[in-house]
């Protein structure tokens, strides 16, 4: 039961351990950079491909619902085969899609190459956040680990839409994906060098049909949100499509609740602190999606600013980000995530409640007070939610925890990217401010969820060792 590498892990030096965290937090800032680097870019996309607004939508949401979908099957993968290995693979299959992203001709392959990008992507996120645990057998030094990673994650993915408006301003849309490939070429050859090999003791089956059933209820969802505006949400296609999804969800839940090892234990949902990890990574990328997309939108279509303007007013969100995740790291290893959970609840509230009054005429001073406030709360948010779900499996499922975690954020970011749309989708740029009310409402209420979450959290949950996998 000790054979492979995992007798190595404790003998890695403090040097070593904090390489492999950089190496891994190199991967895991390209993908969180594309999954919102492409938001400044939409409308220029548009104008190159001639695509609408629905096109613009499935553009972003291909590589959030590919990753999502296939983030927990990668997770057992690398638990399975060997993290190093499966991480490797993955860049290299990021970086070939991102070439395609580049050179596409047309809208549709954009969305397919997109798609090819997520299942990269979905190699990366669950495998670093595994390869960070095992690197790091102390509790609090891994804590204070996964809130750097987290703060890496959350800062690429806020640094998406400044470093987006900086291309812009000198290049065409393709820079958004050729900055990619010296990225890749950097980490294929510090994970060679500093990562070392590490899989699970005991190796779990791929769960073939949970997977399936899981990827057909995420499309229904995410598609039906996306579509719904265009055709209608009492149309034939989306009666369909609502019964797909219900009939996917309960086939999914037979299915897993049947299966010696399911894609996903949901036993696990019983635990109020996994469960509310789980609910809470969903709306904290809720909330940061849909800021993203509209600002996007707004300030470009109303205001009629550059992307690089665009990207720059995001400033105050990604150093908000940056600063307070690895803060709220260290407050989880001392003191558990109740406090930090209900910093970012508070702070995302009070941000989109700055903005449901939004006009085309809005202070820029209240507008970037807003961002700075969502910034911070969602930097707050990170490092609690992914220390609670990786606490609240063993070890040797460490790639699963990861996965189910990071699944969770990749469906906020494609739920955000859908509802942000639909509100927007036929409206003209004097309505758009109006017409986005409803969504800063909606971030608020993401918001208050994280501090209903916080409540019921206890400061030890996150300073203990993993737990065992049985539900009570």
């Amino acid at each position: 039961m000790t054979t492979t590498t995992l007798p190595a892990r404790p003998q890695l030096s403090a040097r070593r351990r904090w390489t492999v965290l950089a190496v891994c937090c190199l991967s895991m800032f390209l993908v969180g950079l594309d999954t919102t680097i492409v938001n400044v870019g939409l409308p220029a996309i548009g104008r190159g491909l001639d695509v609408d607004t629905h096109g613009l939508e499935w553009i972003v949401d291909a590589y959030t619902l590919v990753l999502a979908s296939l983030l927990i099957s990668s997770g057992a993968l690398a638990d399975r085969f060997g993290r190093r290995r499966v991480f490797q693979c993955g860049l290299a299959v990021f970086g070939a899609a991102s070439l395609l992203c580049a050179l596409a001709p047309s809208a549709g392959v954009l969305i397919a190459a997109r798609a090819l990008q997520g299942v990269g992507a979905s190699m990366l996120s669950p495998v670093a956040l595994a390869i960070v645990v095992n690197a790091m057998p102390d509790p609090k030094e891994r804590a204070q680990a996964i809130g750097i990673w987290a703060s890496v994650f959350g800062l690429s993915m806020a640094a998406g839409p400044v470093t987006g408006g900086a291309l812009l301003a000198v290049l065409d849309w393709r820079a958004l994906f050729w900055i990619n490939a010296p990225v890749i070429v950097a980490a294929l050859l510090l994970t060679a060098l500093f990562v070392p090999e590490s899989r699970a003791p005991r190796a779990r089956r791929l769960d073939v049909p949970g997977q399936v059933l899981l990827t057909v209820v995420l499309a229904a969802v995410v598609g039906v949100l996306i579509e719904g505006p265009r055709i209608g949400w009492t149309s034939p296609a989306a009666l369909a499509a609502y019964a797909l999804g219900a009939a996917a969800t309960a086939g999914f839940v037979w299915v897993e609740s049947r299966r010696r090892e399911p894609l996903m234990d949901l036993r696990l949902f019983r635990r109020p602190a996994f469960s509310g990890a789980v609910v809470g990574a969903v709306a904290a990328f809720v909330a940061l999606s849909m800021t993203l997309l509209l600002n996007t939108l707004y300030l470009q279509h109303t205001r009629g600013w550059t992307p690089l303007a665009t990207g720059l007013a995001t400033l105050p969100l990604a150093v908000g980000a940056t600063v307070c995740a690895p803060w709220s790291g260290r407050m989880v290893g001392r003191t558990g995530p109740r406090l930090p959970l209900l910093l970012a609840g508070g702070f995302i509230t009070v941000g989109a409640l700055f903005l449901v009054r939004l006009t085309p005429h809005t202070s820029v001073f209240l507008l970037l007070a807003a961002y700075a406030f969502i910034g911070i709360g969602f930097g707050f948010a990170n490092a609690p939610i992914t220390n609670t779900a990786v606490n609240g499996l063993p070890r040797d499922r460490a790639g699963v925890a990861g996965a189910i975690t990071s699944t969770a954020r990749q469906l906020g970011s494609a739920l955000g990217i859908a509802l942000a749309g639909g509100l927007v989708v036929a409206v003209g740029p004097s309505e758009l401010a109006h017409a986005s009310r409803p969504g800063w409402i909606l971030v608020a209420t993401c918001g208050v969820l994280l501090l209903l979450i916080a409540h019921p959290s206890r400061p030890k949950q996150a300073a203990t060792g993993p737990a065992a996998p049985s539900a009570r």
